[in-house]
C-alpha cells in the first residue's frame, strides 16, 4: 500500500509540477497584492483624507464615472472609507463581456485612472494567471485538476512521512546529497502540508463554484450582454447603502454587485463586528429589488448557519489574513515551498530512476556472463549438426 501511494505521489507531482509552481509563486505574491499595488501605483490606490472628511454620495460617484465613459454600464463597485484607499468602479462595455476597472477618489469625486481591463495591471494579471492560467473557463478547469492533485500530494505526503515527526528537526547535513535532499523534502513537506492542504481545498471549492456558475447560468455557452442599465433610474444607491446599516447592526458595505445579468438584483456585501476572526469582509449581505428598491433578503453572518460560516471562512483561510500580518507572512513563505519540494523531489526521482536503470543493466550483464558458456556450447553443437549457418565458437 505504501509503495503504491508513494508511486502515485511521485506521478502526481511530476504531472502537476509546472502549474503548481505557477500557482504557488503567484499566490505568494498575491498575499500582499494591495501593498504591491499601493507601492507601484500610489496615484490609483491611495487617497489623502482627514478622519472627518465625508464620502461623496455613491450616486454622484457613479454618475461621474458613467458620464465620463458613456459606452459602459456599471457591474460593481468596491467601497472603502478608511481615508486612505480609493474606491474602484467595475464597468462593462455595452454589447460585450469586456470588464474594466476605474479607480475613484471617493472624497472629492475625481477619477484617478482610465478604464483598464481586469488583467491590465501587474497584480491583476497575476491574479488571472493564478486562477485560470489566462485561459478563462478552460483554465479554471485546469486549475481545479491541479488543485485536486495538490490536495492529494499534501495528504499523501503526510501519510507517507508520518513517522518523520520523530526526527522532524534532524537534517543530515553531512550525508550524501541524495539523503540530504530527501531529508529536506520530508522536513519542508511535513511542515508546510497543513497550510498547503488548506490553500488547495479552498481553491478547489472556488473553482468548482466558478465552473458550476458557468454551466448553470450559461449552459449553451451563450451570454446575455448588457446593453443598458437593468435597474430603475429612480433608485438611489446611496440611500440603499444607508439602509443596509439599519438592516444589520454594525454593518459596513464593502462591495456593491449590480444587476448586470438576468435574475440578478442589487446586493451589498459587507462586514460586521464579529468575534470570529475567520468571518470575511463580505460575509454579510443585503439585497434589494432592482426595479422597486425594496428589501429582498439579508444575511448577518453572526446569525448564519454553521455551513455558511464555514464556507465564508475560505476567503481568509486561502489568503491567510485571518491573523493579520503574521499569518500573511507565513502564508507567503509557505506558498513558495512547492519550489523547494519540486526541486528536491525531482532530484530524488531522477536519482532513483538512474539507480534503477543501472541495477537493470547490471543484472543483464550478470545474466549474460552466466549464460554465455552454455550458449556457445549449444551453438557449437548445432554447427556440428549442420543446424547453424556460421561458426561462433571462441
Amino acid at each position: 500500500m505504501r509503495k503504491t501511494l508513494f508511486k502515485w505521489h511521485s506521478y502526481g507531482a511530476l504531472i502537476a509540477m509546472l502549474p503548481l509552481l505557477i500557482m504557488s509563486i503567484t499566490g505568494s505574491i498575491l498575499v500582499f497584492k494591495v501593498e504591491i499595488d499601493s507601492l507601484l501605483r500610489p496615484a490609483h490606490m491611495l487617497v489623502d483624507a482627514t478622519p472627518s472628511t465625508p464620502r461623496v454620495s455613491l450616486d454622484t460617484l457613479m454618475k461621474t464615472l458613467l458620464v465620463t465613459n458613456p459606452q459602459f454600464e456599471l457591474g460593481g463597485w468596491e467601497i472603502f472609507d478608511d481615508k486612505s484607499r480609493s474606491d474602484a468602479g467595475y464597468i462593462i462595455k455595452r454589447g460585450t463581456e469586456d470588464w474594466s476597472k476605474v479607480y475613484v477618489n471617493q472624497y472629492d469625486g475625481q477619477l484617478l485612472s482610465e478604464p483598464q481591463s481586469l488583467e491590465h495591471y501587474l497584480t491583476d494579471w497575476l491574479l488571472e494567471l493564478h486562477y485560470t492560467f489566462l485561459l478563462h473557463v478552460t483554465g479554471t478547469s485546469v486549475a481545479l485538476v491541479v488543485g485536486i492533485i495538490m490536495l492529494f500530494l499534501g495528504i499523501s505526503g503526510m501519510m507517507l512521512y508520518r513517522r518523520f515527526w520523530a526526527k522532524l528537526f534532524t537534517l543530515r547535513f553531512q550525508a550524501v546529497r541524495r539523503i540530504l535532499f530527501s531529508d529536506i523534502h520530508k522536513f519542508i513537506g511535513i511542515l508546510s502540508s497543513p497550510v498547503l492542504i488548506i490553500v488547495a481545498a479552498t481553491g478547489v471549492y472556488w473553482n468548482v463554484i466558478g465552473i458550476q456558475h458557468e454551466l448553470t447560468e450559461h449552459p449553451d455557452g451563450e451570454h446575455v450582454y448588457v446593453t443598458a442599465a437593468r435597474h430603475s433610474k429612480n433608485i438611489s444607491f446611496e440611500a440603499l447603502m444607508r439602509q443596509t446599516e439599519v438592516e444589520i447592526d454594525s454593518y459596513k458595505a464593502g462591495y456593491l454587485a449590480m444587476p448586470f445579468e438576468p435574475g440578478r438584483d442589487i446586493t451589498f456585501y459587507g462586514d460586521v463586528d464579529s468575534r470570529n476572526p475567520f468571518n470575511s469582509e463580505y460575509a454579510s449581505f443585503v439585497s434589494f429589488d432592482r426595479i422597486t428598491g425594496l428589501l429582498l433578503a439579508k444575511q448577518d453572518i453572526r446569525q448564519a448557519n454553521t455551513l455558511t460560516v464555514f464556507l465564508d471562512s475560505f476567503r481568509k483561510l486561502h489568503f491567510g489574513y485571518f491573523g493579520g500580518l503574521f499569518t500573511r507572512i507565513i502564508w507567503c513563505i509557505v506558498g513558495l515551498m512547492p519550489m523547494i519540494l519540486a526541486f528536491t523531489g525531482l532530484y530524488s526521482y531522477w536519482h532513483r530512476r538512474k539507480q534503477r536503470l543501472k541495477s537493470i543493466q547490471n543484472r543483464r550483464q550478470q545474466a549474460l556472463s552466466v549464460e554465455s558458456p552454455m550458449l556457445y556450447t549449444l551453438m557449437a553443437v548445432l554447427i556440428k549438426m549442420g543446424r547453424y549457418p556460421f561458426d561462433v565458437t571462441p
